[in-house]
C-alpha cells in the first residue's frame, strides 16, 4: 500500500474522529484511564503525545488492552520516532511540523500519516510528496479559519486537521469547514484534570464534544 492508500485512510481515521484529542501522560494508569474515559464520552481516537517518557510504553499498552481506541503518535520529531512509534503499534502517525528529511521518511511509511505544517508553502511542500491530510500548527497563531477558507481555493483537494489554541467554543466553526477533517484539542483533557485523576470531567467534556461533532456532521 502506497502513500495514496494510507492518505485516504488517514482521511478516514480523522473524519469518523471529527475531535482529536491530544493527550499527554506521565504513567501507565493515567493512559489507561483516560483513554477510557475519552471512549466512554464518545470519543474513539486520540493523538497521544510523545512529550514524556512513558509515552512510548503507554501506546504499546493501550493497543494491547484498549483495542477500541485508535491511537495516533503525536509530537514525532524524528525518523527514530517515527519507527519507534511503527513498532509500538500506532495507528498512524502525526508530526507538529515537517522537515525534509522527516517528510521522505513519512512518506514511506507503512500507516497513515498526518504531517505537520504551518505555512502555505509547506503544505505545499507536502502536497507535493503526496500527502492530502495535514495537520495545521499551531493553528490560531498562525491564522487559524482565515488560512483554512484561504487554502480551500487553490488547493481544496488538500484536507487539514488543524490544531493549536482551539476551544469548545470555536470547535464548531472549524469543523464547518469544507477542507476541515478533524480539529485536535485538549480541551477535554487538560493536564490537573489528568494529573487529579478527574476522569468523570473528561469524559463529561468528551461527550460535550462528540455532540458538537454530531450536530455539525449530522451523526
Amino acid at each position: 500500500m502506497g502513500i495514496e492508500q494510507h492518505q485516504v485512510r488517514a482521511a478516514e481515521l480523522l473524519t469518523a474522529a471529527g475531535i482529536l484529542p491530544v493527550v499527554t501522560v506521565h504513567t501507565l494508569d493515567q493512559a489507561r484511564a483516560v483513554s477510557a474515559a475519552l471512549l466512554e464520552g464518545g470519543l474513539p481516537a486520540i493523538e497521544l503525545t510523545l512529550r514524556t517518557p512513558v509515552a512510548m510504553d503507554a501506546l504499546a499498552m493501550l493497543k494491547r488492552e484498549l483495542p477500541g481506541v485508535v491511537v495516533g503518535a503525536g509530537t514525532v520529531l524524528t525518523v527514530e520516532q517515527m519507527q519507534q512509534s511503527i513498532d509500538a503499534g500506532a495507528d498512524f502517525l502525526v508530526t507538529p511540523g515537517t522537515p525534509s528529511h522527516l517528510a521522505d521518511a513519512l512518506a514511506a511509511a507503512p500507516l497513515p500519516v498526518v504531517p505537520g505544517a504551518a505555512s502555505p508553502t509547506e503544505l505545499l511542500a507536502l502536497y507535493a510528496r503526496g500527502f492530502r491530510v495535514c495537520k495545521l500548527f499551531p493553528a490560531t497563531a498562525v491564522g487559524g479559519l482565515a488560512m483554512i477558507k484561504g487554502l480551500a481555493g487553490p488547493v481544496p483537494d488538500l484536507k487539514l486537521c488543524p490544531t493549536g489554541g482551539i476551544t469548545e467554543d470555536s470547535a464548531a466553526e472549524y469543523l464547518e469547514q469544507k477542507n476541515v477533517v478533524c480539529i485536535g484539542g485538549s480541551w477535554m483533557v487538560p493536564g490537573n484534570w489528568i494529573a487529579d485523576g478527574a476522569w468523570d470531567k473528561v469524559r463529561d467534556a468528551a461527550a460535550g464534544a462528540a455532540k458538537i461533532v454530531a450536530r455539525i456532521r449530522g451523526r
